[in-house]
């Protein structure tokens, strides 16, 4: 076949390749102009969507270390005496220090509620909320510290790591709180779980504790015995024989 006939066999395919397309196209101009305006707004919009979540885990971010910082502050205690005596920080009230950790908690406490409630379900968010349950816990406003204990728990979900944590936090706080049935509650359900990655032998620990406290013996000894039967290598395996030892001198 010569050259020239290949060329034009090449362009008539050419030109059928366009009739037919065109003829697609043509009835259909609408509908496809329609999709195609769809499809931009669409990753319009998905673009627009990540921007959005990155400029807010950043600012969650920059709320949460500097409430951070001030959690994190140094506790320089003033001495009493000779003024000349004190450390500068506790003389002078220097930034970063506190004289007490109470002071240190209270002037945490606003900032983390702050990040907290910006961004309440991102990340950031999530974590400035456990630490703002942690910082009511120790300031013995054990209600505060339920409530955000459970929001933790909320926003979070049981099966996070924050949501786990929020959960022995919270029972930990029921005890403080001499609420020792609802702390004895809260720690049967985490042993339930069987949770690898729960320190089960803690928990266990302060289970037998609070049956201890509430003057449940039998279930104080089962506890502690389970504790020392399946963590044989724990820490608190000691104080769990010492524990079964007294209820064995006292029956």
């Amino acid at each position: 076949m010569k050259s020239t006939e290949r060329r034009h066999l090449k362009e008539n395919e050419l030109v059928h390749s366009l009739t037919a397309a065109r003829e697609f196209i043509e009835p259909r101009r609408k509908q496809l102009t329609a999709t195609i305006i769809g499809l931009v707004v669409v990753a319009v919009a998905v673009i627009g969507l990540i921007l959005v979540r990155q400029r807010t885990a950043s600012r969650g971010d920059d709320l949460l270390a500097q409430a951070m910082v001030a959690l994190n502050a140094r506790v320089v205690p003033a001495q009493p005496g000779d003024p000349t005596d004190l450390p500068a920080a506790a003389t002078f009230g220097a930034t970063g220090t506190y004289a007490t950790e109470e002071a240190k908690l209270k002037a945490a406490v606003p900032k983390l509620k702050a990040a907290a409630d910006a961004y309440p379900d991102s990340t950031a968010g999530v974590t400035a909320r456990y630490h703002l349950a942690g910082a009511y816990a120790s300031l013995g406003q054990a209600s505060d510290a339920l409530r955000e204990f459970d929001e933790v728990i909320k926003r979070a979900g049981n099966d996070s790591l924050y949501g786990r944590m929020a959960k022995m936090g919270k029972a930990d706080t029921q005890m403080r709180a001499n609420q020792v049935d609802a702390a004895i509650a809260s720690w049967k359900e985490l042993v339930a779980q069987k949770d690898a990655t729960l320190p089960q032998d803690a928990i266990l620990m302060e289970l037998g504790r609070a049956y201890m406290q509430k003057g449940n013996r039998d279930e104080a000894r089962k506890t502690y015995t389970e504790l020392v039967e399946q963590h044989p290598d724990s820490v608190y395996t000691s104080e769990a024989r010492q524990e079964l030892e007294t209820l064995k001198r006292a029956a």
